[in-house]
This record gives C-alpha cells, structure tokens and sequence, in this order.
C-alpha cells in the first residue's frame, strides 16, 4: 500500500483532481473529423475548463463505443493514410507542447482510450516509449483486464494505467480493478456502450462507494452522462465525471466544444 501511495502522490492524473469539487474528464476523438480540427477541439477543451482530457485512438472494431463515437473512430480512419495509434500519440504530443503556458503551466493531463489489438501491434515498449516521450499520462484499454495487463504493466513505467469497474463486478473483482489501478478508477455508470441517455443510471452513489471501498484513488463516473444537468448530479457523488459523445458530436466546431465544455466545468463546480 506504501508503494502505491507513493505512485499516486507522483500521478499527473491523480493530482488533476480537484479537493473542492469533481473533476470534469471530457473525452475527444482523434483526428475526427480530420486532425486540424481535432487538435483545435482539444485546445477549446482545455481552454474551456477540462481538468483531465480522454483521446480516443480511432479503431475498426470499438466494443466499448456507442454509436457516435463509433462513426467518428470510422471517420477518423479514413483521413489520409489512417487515423491510428501513431497518430493519436503525434497529436497528444502537438497538443501538449502547444498547451504549455510560458510560465511553466501545465496542460490537461491527456489520457489515451485504446483497445489491446492496436497496443500490441505498435508494440507495447515502443508505445510506451512514443507514449511517454509525447507527455502522455495515462491510458485506458477497455478489452485489457488487469490479469492479460502485465505485459503491458512491465514496460509502462509512469504511464497510469486506469481499469473499469463495472455496475456487473463483484466485490473480489472490484478489488482487483482498484487495486491494479493508477491515476483512478473507471466506474461505469451503466452495462452496455457510451452514449447520449437521457436519464442516468439508478445506483451510480451506490456503485462509487463499493469501489471507493478498495482504492484512495478518485472515481470518476462514465458512460451516458451528457447533460450539465447529469454532470451536476455524478459530482454529487463522485470525484470526476466522464462525458464523451455529448462532446464529439460537436467536432466539427470547436467553438461548440468550447461552449459545451464550459457548461459542463460549471456543472461539475469549476468556477
């Protein structure tokens, strides 16, 4: 416990979650609808209140995405030679540099969203490599469990790997998923894909507090939060709230990403 104690105490990802309120986590797809745009998304993102930003890695075969994020992956994969990890990583790493204020102020913390046929085909050293030379914080690879992780955990370093914690997982499994955790914690809200719902899921405080009962880590909630008014609701609860296709929807206007962006740093308490 020491030891991990110590890791989150180092953890950019940890250290983006705020004491006083709920962190406000918004996911973008990279390189949709092409990468100019979704590197200027990224910049609204971050100007408009984002405390942590999830990039989404186009990939063909998205288990764990709704259908927008879907289409947007598909679209993505079709700009000039592909959309894929390479890229995703090149343009975290454009992001990043841009981000940094001359006074040392430091951007979002970007977290990769990936699945493991991508991860291992790159080659998991060379990405952690790309990975951490780009600035990148953290990752999170939906089809990865903690048990097929070790590879990947070897050669990682300070790369936070963060696991999901679904409504389904029993007490022992919550345990394993917070235990091999860094950064935070991933709770589904909801079984099934992400998207737009338009009510949250029944039993999201109770679901926080059975993971909060295995790690110090923050929880953050994802999966069918959307609104300001969800957002408001999950911060209740939680330590950081999740929205995604609310957010690539509009893409293809970063000054609506900027506006929706804001609305939801507010809902989550951001001043």
């Amino acid at each position: 416990m020491g030891e991990r104690s110590e890791r989150a105490s180092r953890s950019r990802l940890t250290a983006a979650f705020p004491r006083d309120r709920a962190a406000l986590i918004t996911y973008l797809m990279a390189g949709y609808p092409d990468r100019a745009m979704s590197l200027e998304s990224l910049h609204a993102a971050a100007r408009a209140g984002s405390d942590v930003i999830e990039l989404g890695v186009p990939y063909g075969d998205p288990l764990a995405d709704g259908p927008v994020i879907a289409e947007a992956a598909a679209i993505a994969r079709e700009q000039g030679g592909g959309f894929g990890l390479a890229e995703s990583i090149s343009l975290a790493a454009e992001f990043i540099a841009g981000t940094r204020g001359a006074d040392g102020e430091e951007p979002p913390p970007i977290v990769l969203m990936t699945y493991l046929n991508p991860l291992m085909r790159f080659g998991l050293q060379r990405a952690a490599e790309a990975m951490r030379e780009a600035g990148v914080a953290g990752i999170i690879v939906p089809d990865m469990p903690p048990e097929a992780a070790r590879p990947w955990l070897a050669v990682s370093g300070d790369i936070d790997t963060v696991f999901l914690a679904a409504p389904t997982s029993t007490d022992e499994r919550m345990a394993v998923v917070a235990g091999a955790s860094a950064g935070f914690v991933y709770c589904v809200s909801t079984t099934g894909t992400t998207g737009e719902r338009d009510t949250l899921a029944t039993g999201i405080s109770a679901l926080v507090e059975r993971v909060r009962a295995h790690t110090s880590l923050p929880v953050a909630v994802g999966f069918g939060v959307s609104t300001p008014e969800q957002v408001a609701e999950v911060a209740r609860v939680a330590d950081g709230v999740i929205v995604g296709s609310a957010i690539v929807k509009r893409q293809g206007d970063p000054a609506a990403v900027e506006e929706m962006v804001r609305s939801l740093a507010a809902a989550a308490g951001r001043t």
